[in-house]
């Protein structure tokens, strides 16, 4: 990889099934300086250290929605953050979430303890509206976008000089969520349900696609894909099928992707 570029690292691209090759939604990008997780998904830290990731070194972690498939590695992550590491972590770790993540993180420790919400390094925990951004800590610009999934779910790109990436989180079909990832490097985008079972807070192979020819990603990556679907049909070939001819793949672990800068 070019030293001036970044990369999406696939640490687990699941669902709310449990499956023995995947776990739940976490992914890794390091970018701009900044080392990003975004999402925590069950299984996510055996993921990041299988992988090799830097787990104790993650500087932002960005949480797109609080459904436990998103989420539910977080405890284990900031008990490992206390317990699992040589030495005391002296970097700052900070978060960003939309509307509620305060709050969630405050149920945490009251259910966990005050490691979470009192870590023994700084920490601090941003709040975006749609439309809100924000500066991570080695400099990227990180952009938020509503979706139709929860009440307070989001999706998000990032932009440096160094490359360009965006994320869906969970979403529903939306006009604006194209336009939102115009041109970036990687869009790595939820593919859940065929199109039959298509409903408002989920996309399927049609609606990937009219995402994707909005958006003109340099690669379109498909995540989030429930079992049913991913086992039982070429998800590739369906949303070409659709009508979208970019290039595309469909998550596995440890799939790596370049954010250029070119």
């Amino acid at each position: 990889m070019d030293d001036r570029s970044g990369e999406l690292i696939v640490v687990g691209c699941g669902t709310v099934v449990p499956e023995p090759d995947r776990g739940a939604s976490a992914y890794f990008v390091s970018l701009g300086g900044s080392q990003v997780m975004f999402d925590c998904g069950p299984g996510a830290v055996q993921g990041l250290t299988r992988l090799g990731l830097p787990w104790w070194g993650i500087s932002d972690l960005v949480i797109t929605h609080f459904h436990p498939d998103h989420v539910g590695a977080l405890p284990g992550l900031f008990f490992a953050l206390k317990h699992g590491l040589k030495h005391p972590r002296e970097e700052q770790l900070t978060i960003w979430g939309p509307k509620g993540t305060v709050s969630f993180f405050r149920r945490m420790s009251a259910a966990f303890g005050d490691f979470i919400i009192r870590p023994d390094f700084d920490m601090e925990i941003h709040e975006l509206e749609p439309a809100g951004k924000g500066v991570l800590s080695g400099g990227a610009q990180l952009r938020a976008h509503k979706t139709p999934h929860t009440k307070e779910s989001l999706a998000y790109r990032l932009d440096s000089e160094d490359g360009t990436f965006g994320y869906t989180g969970d979403s529903g079909p939306t006009d604006t969520l194209g336009p939102f990832m115009s041109k970036v490097d990687v869009l790595l985008c939820e593919c859940s349900l065929r199109d039959e079972e298509t409903n408002c807070n989920h996309l399927s192979p049609t609606s990937v696609a009219t995402v994707a020819n909005a958006a003109q990603p340099g690669k379109l990556i498909l995540t989030h894909v429930y079992p049913h679907l991913r086992l039982g049909a070429d998800v590739v070939s369906l949303v070409a099928a659709a009508g979208y001819d970019g290039c595309v793949e469909l998550a596995e672990e440890g799939l790596r992707a370049t954010l250029t800068n070119t």
